[in-house]
């Protein structure tokens, strides 16, 4: 009797299903010095699709379908720098990035420098899901994109005026010096989750910096830099300057920390972009989220927009500065 009984513990114990969980930034990076209508304006994107991934999340959907519904969300918005509000090259063309990885099966799928395609993050998923391959780059992305039925669409989609007049701006004050033109403020998005089966899921999309070198390609759709999620550690999704983030394996480290030093998650975080970015003055955040829910919203600029929901269905609005008190919505509208 004694040994039925241990068995039942067991086995409910080893089947209780995990409380989901989704967590999406909206970039690291100055947000001091932007407008408060601007900053509400993020605020409701984001609000927006982190209901669209609790949606997915609390009919048990998968965490892959949640991640990829909510960035498509921020990237139809044209309020982030990813999707239709992507920065303008040096050429005064978007070039857009995206990854998106399964913490089940490390699978993972990511495109670069493409600059006819509206939602990155579902090609990458595609790349995943289509290819033995993990990153497709430029025309090549392109071209397996129509095979999939995927609409190219023309550069003239992404025109947003906010970006052009910042674009102008950029391109005259580079006249004026021959230094390197930093940006104050980073909108790439991010997602991670974790749905009812337990599973992690993480997925980054970007159009970069303005005034990047054509061709250039920061961390986001490199696996283990800016986007990385195995379920035993956590997933991680990152925003910032993208070259501090490839030279650091930050996503990666992240989660290799977890895993192996057996640290919370938050401190594993705290550790690498408080730490040894802040050391080599690479600016920047990251969300990181573990099997047992644990958050992290790290960053080391000004702000980082979050929004994080639970299964309570309450959405957790903070970030846009380091003292702002946090904004409670429903999920449900």
């Amino acid at each position: 009797m004694k040994i039925v009984i241990l068995v039942l513990i067991v086995v409910s114990a080893t089947a209780a299903p995990a409380d989901f969980v989704l967590v999406a930034h909206g970039g690291a990076g100055n947000y001091g010095e932007m407008p408060p209508a601007a900053i509400e304006a993020r605020r409701a994107v984001i609000i927006q699709a982190v209901r669209a991934g609790y949606e997915i999340l609390s009919r048990g959907g998968a965490s892959l379908d949640a991640v990829e519904a909510t960035i498509r969300v921020m990237e139809d918005s044209g309020l982030f720098d990813a999707g239709r509000g992507a920065y303008y090259t040096r050429e005064g063309v978007p070039e857009l990035d995206a990854a998106i990885m399964d913490g089940r099966t490390l699978g993972a799928g990511s495109v670069a420098s493409v600059k006819h395609i509206a939602n990155p993050i579902h090609l990458a998923r595609l790349v995943m899901e289509k290819t033995p391959h993990v990153l497709l780059v430029g025309p090549g992305a392109e071209e397996f994109a129509k095979s999939q039925g995927i609409e190219l669409v023309s550069p003239y989609y992404f025109f947003n005026e906010r970006e052009w007049n910042q674009y102008k701006k950029a391109v005259e004050e580079k006249k004026k010096t021959s230094a390197l033109v930093r940006e104050d403020e980073h909108g790439t998005v991010g997602v991670v989750a974790l749905d009812q089966a337990g599973n992690l899921a993480a997925g980054t999309s970007t159009g970069g910096t303005t005034l990047k070198m054509p061709g250039r390609v920061g961390d986001s759709p490199i696996i283990g830099a800016g986007t990385y999620a195995n379920n035993q550690s956590c997933a991680v999704s990152g925003t910032g300057v993208g070259e501090f983030f490839m030279r650091n394996i930050v996503a990666a480290d992240i989660c290799e920390r977890v895993r192996y030093l057996h640290v919370p998650v938050d401190q594993a975080a705290n550790d690498v972009v408080m730490k040894e970015l802040v050391d080599q003055h690479g600016e920047g955040g990251v969300i990181a989220l573990d099997r047992q829910g644990n958050v992290a919203t790290t960053f080391n600029t000004t702000g980082m927009m979050t929004g994080t929901v639970r299964a309570d269905g309450k959405i957790i609005m903070k970030g846009w500065s380091k003292t702002a008190e946090p904004v409670i919505v429903p999920a449900a509208k």
